[in-house]
């Protein structure tokens, strides 16, 4: 096991807790994503994870729907993911992405975990559920988000900055950066 692996491990037991907290009728419930309800929310994460297996010639493999079985779709992404970074024959391969040419294990930590961070924040949000970030995934976070640049606020990534005040703690300067209001 790797720094990577634990880390993602980490992070997508964390979101798992989320998503298998979600109350029955807060499934339609919108998320600070403007596209996305909660179940759309968990279903962009899951296929997420598949499009990046898929980036190395890898794939998730069968998956129960998540308008059917939301919990079970992530479930299945997830694992294929961890399996993956528990190979070092896998998490060692290299493909050419949006950054230049990346190893799969390196791609998930800087992608796969940033986004298991924020749309925890998200689910959490939108199911009314606790949404702290814990402080060393709010700073990782954010130094991540500062190496995206101008790409940070792309379409269909994240919106543009929210104003906060220049107390303020920093999750809530966090999710400004990401476009999200607190």
């Amino acid at each position: 096991m790797t720094e990577i692996s634990d880390r993602y491990r980490r992070l997508a037991g964390l979101f798992t807790d989320k998503v298998a907290a979600v109350p029955a009728d807060r499934w339609d419930t919108q998320s600070p994503c403007e596209e996305w309800n909660s179940r759309q929310l968990v279903g962009h994460v899951a296929d997420t994870q598949g499009m990046f297996l898929g980036l190395v010639g890898e794939s998730a493999g069968d998956a129960p729907s998540v308008d059917a079985d939301p919990l079970g779709a992530w479930t299945a992404a997830r694992d294929a993911v961890q399996r993956a970074l528990e190979d070092p024959a896998v998490a060692g391969k290299e493909f050419e992405g949006l950054f230049g040419r990346t190893r799969f294990e390196d791609a998930v930590d800087r992608f796969l975990c940033f986004d298991l961070v924020v749309h925890g924040w998200d689910l959490a949000r939108a199911a009314g559920l606790d949404d702290t970030i814990a402080l060393d995934d709010a700073r990782r976070t954010a130094a991540l988000a500062s190496q995206f640049g101008e790409s940070l606020h792309s379409p269909g990534v994240c919106g543009p900055e929210v104003e906060v005040a220049a107390d303020a703690d920093e999750q809530t300067q966090l999710l400004a950066l990401l476009g999200r209001t607190p």
